[in-house]
């Protein structure tokens, strides 16, 4: 039975959502379909980018991932369907699925959209797709073969030779702050030296945990989250809250001339010693 996933940024208060599902359902009924999230920011691809990467690798070959992120911003012209890594992502052209994949993927089909359309006849689109790909297991069967997308990438971590700095990718349920900075980079730029993790200023972690557990209540620590992540967290307190952290918006901060004092409040940086 194929397996269809869904995540958005239109929430779970109204009908939406059980009507999209009721638009796959209707045309493939032995559907399996599973929510990721419905409750992402408009404005924070990096976050939606985070959480569909992440969550998507523990899903199975052939599995749909269906992401409808800030579909009104600008006029969606085309749905993308895209084959990667051996699953398939279907969303609006709007940069999100580079920002998801980090490269165009090369097996790409787009879906021609109306000028005037609601959420639910783009969905009603994306549901004919999928069981026109699950019915022949061909992309093409979805649409057209797409060359023009929107390509927008991921922010990365800058380095110097003693230092780098990342911005706060993710603030979760519980208020711990997420980085974009993995434990790869972070140790390959270490070399073994010792260092200082800087945020807000002067606030200053020099150790990496293991888990929360490892230090007493209410103490600020760092650790690598399961999906690889630098996290600053308190233990059974709320980090973000308590220091005033931000998620990073590079749509503000291109508007703020990206001189704003809120960049102390969105980005962390890392001295080596």
């Amino acid at each position: 039975m194929p397996i269809l996933t869904l995540t958005t940024d239109i929430g779970q208060r109204d009908y939406l959502v059980g009507a999209v599902k009721g638009q796959f359902l209707s045309l493939l009924p032995t559907l399996n379909i599973a929510d990721i999230t419905h409750y992402l920011s408009q404005a924070n691809f990096p976050q939606a980018a985070y959480t569909c990467s992440n969550a998507f690798r523990y899903y199975p070959s052939g599995a749909y991932h269906v992401v409808i992120v800030n579909l009104y911003d600008a006029p969606a012209r085309q749905l993308l369907v895209a084959r990667h890594n051996e699953q398939f992502i279907i969303c609006p052209d709007n940069g999100l699925l580079t920002m998801i994949t980090g490269q165009k993927p090369w097996e790409l089909v787009s879906i021609a959209v109306s000028d005037q359309h609601t959420l639910l006849e783009l969905t009603q689109l994306i549901a004919k797709a999928v069981a026109a790909i699950d019915s022949t297991g061909n992309l093409l069967a979805a649409g057209q073969p797409a060359d023009q997308i929107v390509e927008k990438y991921p922010l990365r971590a800058t380095v110097g030779p003693n230092w780098m700095e990342g911005q706060i990718l993710f603030i979760d349920h519980f208020e711990n702050v997420v980085i974009n900075i993995t434990r790869n980079e972070f140790e390959e730029q270490r070399k073994g030296r010792r260092f200082r993790i800087m945020f807000k200023r002067n606030e200053t972690i020099d150790t990496i945990s293991s888990d929360y557990s490892a230090v007493p209540e209410a103490e600020i620590m760092a650790w690598f989250n399961s999906a690889g992540y630098l996290e600053l967290a308190i233990r059974n307190g709320n980090m973000a809250g308590l220091f005033g952290l931000q998620g990073y918006n590079e749509q503000m901060q291109q508007a703020a001339g990206g001189m704003d004092n809120k960049l102390f409040y969105q980005t962390v940086r890392v001295f080596f010693e």
